[in-house]
């Protein structure tokens, strides 16, 4: 196991290339198993949950071709091999096998999945999705076991906005008998990048981008090559880092409207954001402004860029509010930012941060990936050294980060973890 040190202060300038959507790669890659033929993705992160999911489609019978960010997906041989625990258990995304491996065949048996630890997620929406279809579920130590004689197209509300759910019921729905509707639905670009990929593979769906989405079934889907979206979240990441301390960032690689809600909290800092057509650039100001932030679902402030963009705000001036809307413990970064130095205080879904409070290095620990992420934005802000541990975490979402930071001017490395530190984690 490794750590991840940084040595704070040193300015960033340069350009940074955003890969793929993570959010996108981890869906499009179960959805690849309803095809008949050949399915090629580009543009893929270098992510572990990449790999992690390519090889979950190997132990199904599929075969996959992994080189640069291209993944050629054979799905002819699959077959519905109960997946109850090993991989699957790694990242919560495996639950997209469940709807697509239901679509497939009729049926599947899925552990219930790991990733970060962000309190409760329940996926009750994606069950009663599936269960609206045709399909009998049941949990039976620790996995899901799902079953249908046939799926025929249903009306589903999603009493919460949920990406996942909907993703899942989409995978689910396309080879469904009838029309499937499914109102309530979640908006994020993610959602339009899968929807894409399925219509390319001959699925028949609309609305998707809206809250109504509606799919007739069809018989078969046909092998295709599609190009993931970049990734919203690495491009705020990005540019959160530009704004803390980027003399010149600029973010290549980008659509712009997909971090508009962002973008307009730091200008609102005082930051300088300019915006073409796939580009962004950032620059720093002296004087941070605080300002309030509120996670909601797309078009709002995203959840996975509320712990990075807490940890600029300990060096605005005055008091800013975060509130999170979407999960309840993701403030488990906080601790770790005030062994830094930090002054915030944790009221239920809020936090109330003080900022203009000069960070130091310390040792902290990520306790999942956008924790990892904030940590990151926090130790180049600091004066000296940080070290950062779980960083695993960061791996399953960020390619390529120290390279990516290297370029621009930080001073970012790792070692191998002592064993006076493995042991310390494995008794924490």
């Amino acid at each position: 196991m490794e750590k991840l040190l940084i040595e704070g202060g040193h300015p960033l300038e340069g350009t940074v290339q955003i890969s793929g959507a993570k959010n996108s790669a981890v869906a499009l890659i179960p959805a690849a198993i309803l095809a008949d033929s050949p399915v090629t993705i580009d543009n893929l992160p270098n992510i572990s949950d990449v790999e992690t999911l390519a090889e979950l489609l190997e132990e199904i019978g599929g075969t996959t071709n992994l080189e640069d960010d291209t993944l050629v997906i054979h799905p002819e041989n699959m077959f519905a091999m109960p997946l109850p625990n090993g991989r699957v258990k790694k990242l919560r995304a495996s639950y997209y096998m469940m709807g697509a491996m239901l679509g497939k065949f009729k049926k599947a048996v899925i552990g219930l999945p790991g990733g970060c630890n962000l309190g409760p997620r329940p996926i009750d929406q994606h069950i009663k999705g599936f269960e609206a279809l045709g399909a009998k579920v049941t949990n039976e130590q620790g996995a899901v076991y799902l079953q249908a004689d046939e799926l025929v197209g249903a009306r589903i509300y999603l009493d919460v906005v949920s990406v996942g759910a909907t993703i899942n019921i989409m995978l689910a729905a396309v080879k469904a008998k009838g029309k499937t509707i499914i109102e309530n639905a979640a908006k994020e670009p993610e959602i339009i990048d899968v929807a894409t990929l399925l219509s390319n593979m001959g699925a028949n769906i609309k609305g998707a981008g809206t809250n109504v989405i509606r799919i007739t079934g069809v018989d078969e889907l046909h092998g295709c090559r599609h190009s993931i979206i970049p990734d919203r979240i690495e491009t705020g990441t990005f540019m959160i880092l530009g704004a803390a301390m980027g003399q010149s960032v600029l973010v290549d690689n980008v659509i712009p409207d997909h971090v508009e809600s962002l973008t307009a909290k730091l200008r609102e800092m005082g930051i300088m954001v300019d915006v073409a057509d796939d580009q962004i650039l950032v620059r720093s100001s002296e004087n941070l402004k605080s300002v309030d932030v509120k996670t909601l679902v797309y078009p709002g402030f995203p959840t996975d860029l509320q712990q990075p963009f807490t940890s600029l705000l300990t060096q605005a001036d005055g008091v800013s509010m975060v509130t999170d809307t979407i999960y309840n413990a993701r403030f488990k970064h906080i601790d770790e930012l005030r062994r830094m130095g930090a002054n915030i205080k944790v009221e239920g879904r809020s936090a109330l941060v003080n900022g203009g409070t000069p960070l130091q290095g310390a040792k902290v620990r990520a306790s999942d990936l956008r924790a990892g992420a904030s940590l990151v934005v926090a130790g180049l802000m600091a004066n000296g050294v940080t070290e950062i541990t779980g960083v695993e975490h960061i791996d399953r979402g960020y390619g390529g980060l120290e390279n990516k930071l290297k370029g621009l001017g930080a001073k970012i490395w790792r070692e191998a973890l002592t064993e006076k530190e493995l042991t310390e984690i494995k008794n924490s």
